[in-house]
């Protein structure tokens, strides 16, 4: 054999063995991968599953329990859409006496809390805006009145327009909950602690100046009690505002996000009690809530309409006198999208 042939059959050789040993070696590799890969697959197809039938079941309970408001929005010319979205919170005891289109079908019936909510474009924030239900403002139709009148005269569809007229800007969504809702919310979510600027007592519960644990019952006192106070609504609405802190520090909580269980009690007790516009569904809700992932407490940003002391109606009712330089401003404020910048020049 000469010593070309033998050369070429040792590099055959060489090359057959290698050829040979490395499928041997990838093999086991790849099936530990496919298998990997499969694995994960089959969890995250699981999970899918799983979280899909929970959401679908939220869903069914929402929609199943909570009621629709027929005509929320007032006909005519509205203020154009602008920039975020203002959603329009009612808190009444009339709730359940008001008809299909939105108005009262019992006299008399008033809305006791007056919240915006205003969720900026960027989603870094909440702003969460009180007005005060004694507030002396132009009533459409009516003239000059307290602003919670509206809600008596014209249900939801009134007090949209009022709003509206007040702030100049569009109202994109109205949700109303009756009192009762406050307090079942706060048990559903095994209580939520609130921080009271003074110490007082309202029937039976007595509160301290700090921080507070409260279950249902509490809490709906905490945020009725106007008689304990030298300036009535003023602190009624910060306690408003306290609460509304602590549901969502409540909702955010840990022993909230990782309980299935308690998420449903809180969405089946909150959705008893509430009604909403036709286009406040619980997909668009649940869209809601993931663009504010990156949400905390903190970014939970609560304040109240500027006001300028009081007065006296000429039938003697007396009222709340709003600042309306500054109610100019957070109105501009409020259509450009930049609450934060009105905040930090007009600190509460």
């Amino acid at each position: 054999m000469s010593e070309r042939r033998a050369a070429r059959l040792a590099a055959d050789t060489t090359t057959t063995t290698r050829s040979e040993r490395h499928p041997r070696r990838r093999r086991p590799f790849l099936v530990a991968l496919l298998a990997t890969v499969g694995s994960l697959v089959g969890i995250a197809t699981v999970i899918a599953v799983v979280a899909s039938i929970f959401v679908g079941g939220l869903a069914r309970s929402f929609d199943a329990r909570h009621d629709t408001i027929a005509n929320p929005f007032p006909s005519g010319t509205r203020p154009a859409a602008s920039g975020g979205e203002n959603i329009l919170l009612i808190g009444s005891d009339s709730r359940a006496a008001r008809g299909p289109d939105g108005k009262p079908s019992e006299a008399g019936g008033r809305s006791d809390t007056l919240m915006l909510a205003h969720v900026p474009a960027d989603r870094q924030a909440v702003y969460l805006m009180s007005i005060m239900r004694d507030s002396w403002v132009d009533v459409p139709g009516h003239g000059r009145a307290k602003i919670n009148a509206a809600y008596s005269w014209g249900g939801v569809p009134l007090t949209v327009q009022t709003v509206e007229q007040l702030l100049d800007v569009r109202i994109d969504h109205v949700a109303e909950i009756d009192f009762t809702g406050f307090k079942d919310m706060t048990d559903a979510l095994g209580g939520v602690t609130v921080d009271s600027g003074q110490a007082f007592a309202a029937g039976k519960h007595e509160f301290v100046a700090g921080a507070n644990r409260l279950d249902g019952d509490a809490a709906l006192a905490f945020v009725r009690e106007r008689y304990s106070f030298a300036d009535a609504d003023h602190t009624r609405v910060l306690n408003q505002q306290a609460f509304m802190r602590g549901v969502v520090g409540g909702l955010l909580s840990r022993g909230t996000i990782t309980n299935p269980g308690r998420i449903q009690d809180f969405v089946t007790a909150t959705s008893e009690h509430l009604a909403v516009d036709a286009g406040l569904t619980f997909p668009t809700l649940v869209g809601l809530g993931w663009s504010l992932r990156d949400v905390r407490t903190d970014d939970l940003k609560t304040f109240t309409v500027p006001t300028a002391g009081s007065g006296t109606s000429p039938d003697g009712q007396s009222y709340v006198t709003l600042n309306d330089l500054a109610v100019g401003s957070l109105s501009q404020a409020l259509r450009s999208d930049d609450v934060a910048a009105w905040l930090a020049d007009n600190q509460q």
